[in-house]
Parts: C-alpha cells; structure tokens; sequence
C-alpha cells in the first residue's frame, strides 16, 4: 500500500523505520507536528519523527492544523491507502479521515478499551497494572474508540518507569503495526468494535498530578514517581523549593517515619509515606543535576525530624 506516516516524539520512530523497511508497502510521506521550540535559546527544532523522514528523503508536512486546506489538497494528491498514525499530538478532523481509502489507523499503547487518552502507559503504571500492552484500531471522531485490528500484551516490571515501558512498547508495537498494515492490504485482517465495558481514561498527566502525597502508602509514592519518570517528572518540595524525584523504592520493614519525614544515614536516605518508608536513590534538587540522594542529603544537611512536601 502506499502509506502517509504520521507522528512526532521519538517514540514513534521504531514505527517509521519499520514501515521505511517493510518490501510491501511504500511511506510516500509523513505527516507531523509544526517545529518547536526547544533548549535555552528556544530555537526551533523539527520533531524527531521530522529529522528521521528527511533522512530517508521522504516529503514531510507539516500543517499547523490537519483541516488546513493545503495540507488536504496535497493529501489527496498524494492519494494514500492508508495513514498509519503514532502519537501524532492532533486530533483528526472527518475530513482529514476520509481521504485515505482504508482511514487512519493508530497504534495505541494499551490494551483498548483500557486507559483511552495521551498517557496511557503512565496510567498503566500508576495504577499498578501488572499487564499492559499495544493495540491498532481504526481512527474514527470518538477519543481511542473505533474497532480494533490487533494486539500484543507486555508485563509491567516491578521497577518499570513510563519510559522503559513505552521504549519496549514503541518497539514490539511497530511490528504490531507493519502486521496490520500487511492484513489490512491482503484483506486477511477485519477490525472489531470495542466492547463497551473496561474503558479508562487515561488524560495527559500535568505537573500538579506529579506532585507525590507523602499521607499515600509506599507502593502509591514508588507508582507515582515510576509513573511520572521521565516525564513531568515526580516532585515534592523541600525548604520550599521543588525537589525532583528520578528513583525511590519502597521499604517495608521500616514503618517508623510519619508521612514526609526524613531520615538520612551516611549511605541512606528514607522518607515515611502514609505505610512504609521509601528510600530515595536518585533526586534533582531545583536548577541542578540529577544526583544520588545520599550526595543530596550530605549536602543540604538534613535537621532531625525535617519533612518533605507542602
């Protein structure tokens, strides 16, 4: 089939090189999100989905909004069968749809009807899934909600962050993909509805929803900063500044701090939780480095009984 490919973060690029790769159809272009800035300088810089199009000389759109005139009038022209869609970051209007004879089909990082939205593995790991996985279904109006081709399934690791989940993801998800798109060509592969029970909603996760409640118990701290690592990013404040949490374990022989509280011996730091305590490995204090949180500890000179949070 000829394919028009689209999609922006660097997870989204194991499903462009595998489609660049597949001898049966042809990614005659792709479509993308407008440059951005990025950096201190705030310079515009092109999606990663943009970078790794140009390098294998193929078109690249990018149209502020996909109902633009112009970018359908050079859809059409290009006439694709099919648009494979991967985190793209825009929503789909019927006549953008409508051009391809077979839709737009996404690869989605759940198990759908489960966590339906834009974090889907974030979700998956904040709600303390122990099963996960990919799906690609038909892109209709509807948020994540038309039938579905296919699906794999992937275990969520005790230590999984969002990140390591969605790389695993992105990357078993892309041969998900190219076999759908294979079945779809050969009219071997029909798309189901989704049932109507099991769905969740999985809307993107803010900064404020990042903030860990140290009242929660150990195992809801260590899905949250998983959840939010590496991005936004699991915080607290401490002397009134935000303090960035990379990695905490919970543990559970250790119930002895009051939620919040510090503890910090030379190799060691914990933190009481609404249960057990959880003992930071890694932390970034506000405007530096990522450090281990014993350095840290060493540093600020953490005062008997001194908490973290509001």
């Amino acid at each position: 089939m000829k394919l028009v490919f689209a999609g922006t973060p660097e997870v989204a690029v194991p499903a462009l090189d595998a489609l660049i790769a597949s001898d049966r159809h042809e990614v005659a272009a792709v479509v993308t999100r407008p440059d951005a800035p990025a950096g201190r300088g705030r310079r515009l810089v092109a999606s990663p989905v943009a970078e790794r199009a140009e390098e294998a000389g193929i078109e690249v759109l990018k149209p502020a909004r996909p109902r633009d005139e112009d970018f359908l009038a050079r859809l059409r022209e290009i006439a694709p069968d099919c648009c494979p869609v991967v985190a793209y970051g825009a929503l789909l209007p019927k006549s953008t749809l409508d051009v391809p004879a077979h839709g737009w089909v996404n690869l989605h990082f759940s198990l759908l009807p489960a966590w339906r939205g834009a974090a889907p593995v974030q979700h998956s790991i904040m709600a303390g899934d122990e099963v996960t996985g990919a799906s690609t279904f038909l892109i209709e109006e509807g948020l994540d909600s038309g039938p579905v081709y296919g699906v794999l399934t992937e275990e969520v690791r005790p230590t999984d962050t969002s990140g390591d989940l969605l790389t695993r993801l992105a990357f078993a998800g892309a041969g998900l993909l190219v076999a759908t798109m294979d079945g779809i060509e050969d009219g071997t592969l029909h798309a189901v509805p989704q049932p109507a029970e099991g769905v969740t909603l999985a809307p993107k996760i803010t900064v404020e929803d990042a903030q860990v409640q140290w009242a929660t118990p150990a195992l809801r701290v260590d899905r949250v900063v998983r959840g939010c690592t590496p991005a936004p990013g699991a915080w607290t404040l401490f002397r009134g500044e935000r303090l960035k949490l990379i990695q905490a374990v919970p543990v559970l022989d250790r119930a002895d701090l009051a939620p919040g509280e510090l503890s910090a011996a030379k190799n060691n730091v914990y933190v009481g939780t609404g249960s057990h305590a959880v003992e930071l490995l890694w932390v970034q204090p506000q405007g530096k480095k990522p450090m281990r949180a014993a350095d840290w500890a060493r540093g600020v000179r953490i005062v008997h009984g001194e908490l973290l949070g509001s």
